[in-house]
């Protein structure tokens, strides 16, 4: 009988050890994303990465407190950059001097909001064309336009930022490439078309007609 509670309490120390220990490691992390980072620097290690098959495309980082991840850079693919390169003056000395002839940029439509809502001059600044800007006037680089789109479509960002909004690149291999908002959407008009599907349901179509 001695013994049976000799091994009971050795069993009970033993447990008690044991759920101190694990403990002290959950207390070390501050919250779910701090301890997803420290899980992920002890994992086996890719042997295919996203970086390697996209080629040389630049990336530019996001970097959040929560996450981190990467974008392809923007700059490069938009075809009159540097803006400044034509715009030497600012636009209200360059519409003064221009009331006549074909106006710049005639090929776009702002359909983005209600014009009380928002102009232009929203997201780009008369001066310094090189930058977007913010509601409070701060400089925003074009390759981190996404700055832009976050004042007003917050939900979206969030989601974005987790992954559930938007396209990853090649895959879901680390490290996380994700396209940007001007990626998938015109900043200038940016909802999407209606369009039949890639296979189109013939007899729906007559059942419509």
């Amino acid at each position: 009988m001695k013994n049976y509670f000799k091994i009971c309490s050795l069993f009970l120390i033993v447990a008690l050890v044991s759920c101190s220990s694990n403990q002290d490691k959950e207390q070390k992390y501050h919250g779910n994303f701090e301890k997803i980072k420290a899980l992920e620097k002890d994992s086996i290690e890719y042997e295919v990465k996203s970086t390697d098959l996209i080629g040389n495309t630049p990336l530019i980082l996001v970097e959040t407190k929560e996450v981190s991840f990467f974008i392809p850079e923007r700059k490069s693919k938009i075809q009159a950059y540097n803006c400044s390169e034509c715009h030497t003056k600012t636009i209200p000395e360059l519409k003064f001097k221009n009331l006549t002839g074909k106006k710049a940029h005639d090929s776009i439509k702002l359909n983005h909001a209600t014009l009380e809502e928002l102009t232009c001059n929203s997201c780009h600044p008369t001066q310094n064309l090189d930058h977007l800007k913010s509601n409070l006037n701060a400089k925003i680089d074009f390759n981190q336009s996404y700055k832009v789109c976050a004042q007003c479509h917050s939900s979206e960002y969030k989601d974005w930022l987790g992954g559930a909004h938007g396209k990853r690149v090649k895959g879901w291999v680390n490290p996380r490439i994700s396209h940007t908002c001007v990626d998938c959407h015109n900043p200038h008009s940016p909802k999407f078309e209606s369009r039949f599907p890639a296979k189109l349901n013939t007899k729906k179509i007559e059942e419509i007609r």
